[in-house]
């Protein structure tokens, strides 16, 4: 027998036809950054979402009404039509998490604040690392551009303390053998400087797990300072400083949902007030920042 869904407020109906109103709800939780649309089938199969207090059903439609729960926590949507995106420039000593046991600073907790829907981070940094993050309120942006389908280039600068040889280079472009698989930079070029100050820009098409640290490290070399500087077409602006936010343009917004190979959408901006507000955070924060030398400025070079 054919589902049908139920019918309560905020739950639309299916016709069987092309103009079937509403979104399908594995889409809708896709959007809020919980996951892949595959993934969010499997968790209401399990029946971990409830739609206006009952269990959801694979199938169902829900529209802008619909009171939409997971794991008994209510979800806050941000609206489909609509994107937002901007660039963060970590500093070391935040973490990528909403909440952080150790109770460390976030990278959440500079951002602006939404009227609807949250902040879902592109990609993640280490505790240690510094440099370019990308957050958007479309999760299902964020899926697709962290996806290892879209091959997309993330390039870092490092600050590497060792003798480097030209056979090291070598074998970290053509791979190299980690705990977790194979592993190799696409490109590596010397930033120049010696001994301890010895910098190198290196790109790689994936982001797993402290993978540029310990490509160098398989050589038997330290990787001493490391800042991603560009993410795919984004580079990061020498104006926006460690702890500092900036709204990406529509331009920029647009050439992120190419390189995910989705539709883009409407762009929607932040006031000036929230701006006034990160630069009155960062003035009063702003100090000596753990570890910080003298760094090498980033170029605005493509890999």
């Amino acid at each position: 027998m054919a589902h049908k869904p139920r019918t309560t407020t905020g739950l639309a109906p299916q016709t069987g036809t092309a103009t079937q109103p509403g979104e399908k709800l594995q889409k809708v939780l896709a959007r809020s950054g919980l996951g892949s649309r595959r993934e969010m089938e499997r968790w209401i199969a399990a029946g971990r979402v409830l739609v206006n207090g009952s269990a959801a059903t694979l199938g169902d439609r829900v529209d802008a009404r619909a009171r939409i729960a997971v794991d008994g926590r209510p979800l806050d949507l941000a609206p489909a039509e609509r994107t937002r995106c901007i660039l963060y420039h970590k500093p070391t000593g935040e973490v990528c998490s909403r909440n952080d046991p150790q109770g460390r600073r976030t990278v959440f907790q500079r951002l602006p604040k939404l009227p609807s829907g949250r902040w879902i981070a592109i990609g993640r940094l280490d505790y240690n690392t510094s440099g370019l993050l990308l957050f958007t309120t479309d999760g299902e942006l964020a899926n697709a551009l962290m996806h290892p389908s879209a091959s997309i280039e993330r390039e870092y600068l490092v600050r590497v303390m060792g003798s480097v040889q030209p056979d090291m280079l070598q074998r970290m472009t053509e791979g190299v053998l980690l705990e977790d698989g194979v592993a190799h930079f696409t490109d590596i070029q010397d930033g120049g400087g010696d001994g301890i100050n010895h910098w190198f820009y290196v790109v790689l098409m994936e982001g797993r797990n402290r993978e540029v640290r310990r490509l160098w490290e398989s050589q038997g070399l330290t990787v001493s300072r490391l800042k991603r500087v560009r993410y795919g077409e984004v580079f990061i602006p020498s104006r926006v400083k460690q702890g500092q936010w900036m709204e990406l343009d529509p331009k920029e917004v647009k050439g992120l949902y190419r390189m995910a190979r989705l539709p883009a959408k409407d762009v929607q901006r932040g006031t000036l007030a929230e701006r006034r507000v990160m630069e009155r955070q960062f003035n009063k924060r702003r100090g000596p920042v753990p570890g910080r030398g003298a760094a090498k400025p980033e170029r605005g070079r493509g890999a």
